[in-house]
């Protein structure tokens, strides 16, 4: 009889302490996701930024001395990312492939003059900086006119920082909703400890002596869930990035360090809390109390 009650109480122990580490890894999987989806939604941005392109379109009359001393100012410049120079040739054929109209066949001639394509910086992609940029090119004497979306640069700069407010406050949310639950779960695996909690502080034992196997405990499960969470991560990660492309996902080594740091710390930070309350919530509780909870 004492044997099956052992195996019992074995046995509810291991489930009770399979549901703790489960529902922190779920928890901690979600914290490290929200962290994730913050760090990509900066990546997109900053992909959207980089891929508006600025049309440097040069006078008809340019040189080929006029448009080798542009390319080595685009090349010097440090807000172009990326430049292609396109001839005249080049841009016919273009708009041939994308209008399916030529329209040398009907002028006479090709009404397209050379012109370089660039990529800007995404520190220098908001519309002052724009304006600038484009009065600086526009003023040389070979350059005819410069070329952008205004439309775009307003819509960026007008909807991003509501855009990652808004994925913030989702984050915030959904993280006091993870907290709630982590902390409830440690609370009940503790809760079933409670008259042990009790018998320790009647023969004497002082609070942390009483505290620290809780703890301890606790802490080992955030370790381990938090590595449980990290390889849900990677796969997520794989999965997105190798698999489906996504190039929002691509996150350098010194974000996904950041990542895993935050949820070990995070691990560590709500498994120790948890217990700390927890433990003196039941410490401080009369014997004839713990029978009415």
């Amino acid at each position: 009889m004492t044997a099956l009650s052992s195996i019992m109480r074995r046995h509810r122990f291991f489930n009770m302490y399979l549901t703790t580490t489960i529902s922190v890894s779920l928890v901690l999987f979600l914290i490290g996701l929200e962290c994730m989806v913050l760090m990509s939604a900066r990546n997109l941005i900053r992909h959207v930024r980089e891929n508006v392109v600025l049309t440097v379109v040069m006078q008809e009359d340019a040189t080929s001395d006029e448009i080798t001393r542009m390319q080595k100012l685009v090349d010097v410049s440090p807000y172009v990312l990326t430049s292609r120079y396109i001839t005249k040739e080049e841009a016919l054929q273009e708009h041939i492939e994308t209008l399916g109209e030529d329209p040398e066949k009907f002028l006479g001639y090709n009404p397209l003059t050379d012109a370089f394509e660039l990529r800007l910086r995404e520190t220098y992609m908001q519309a002052d900086s724009i304006q600038a940029i484009d009065s600086r090119l526009s003023s040389l004497p070979y350059v005819n006119r410069v070329i952008y979306h205004t439309d775009v640069i307003n819509i960026l700069d007008q909807n991003i920082n509501k855009v990652l407010l808004v994925l913030l406050v989702v984050a915030l949310v959904l993280l006091a909703i993870a907290l709630v639950l982590i902390v409830n779960t440690i609370q009940l695996h503790i809760y079933a400890k409670r008259f042990l909690i009790n018998t320790m502080r009647l023969v004497g034992a002082t609070p942390w002596v009483i505290k620290w196997p809780f703890i301890r405990r606790n802490i080992w499960i955030g370790i381990e869930a938090s590595v449980i969470a990290c390889g849900l991560l990677a796969g997520v990660y794989y999965y997105c990035y190798e698999k489906l492309s996504l190039v929002l996902f691509e996150l350098n080594y010194f974000t996904v360090g950041s990542i895993v740091c935050v949820v070990f710390l995070s691990g560590f930070a709500i498994t120790f809390f948890a217990s700390l309350m927890a433990t003196n919530r039941y410490i401080r509780m009369k014997t004839n109390t713990l029978y009415e909870i």
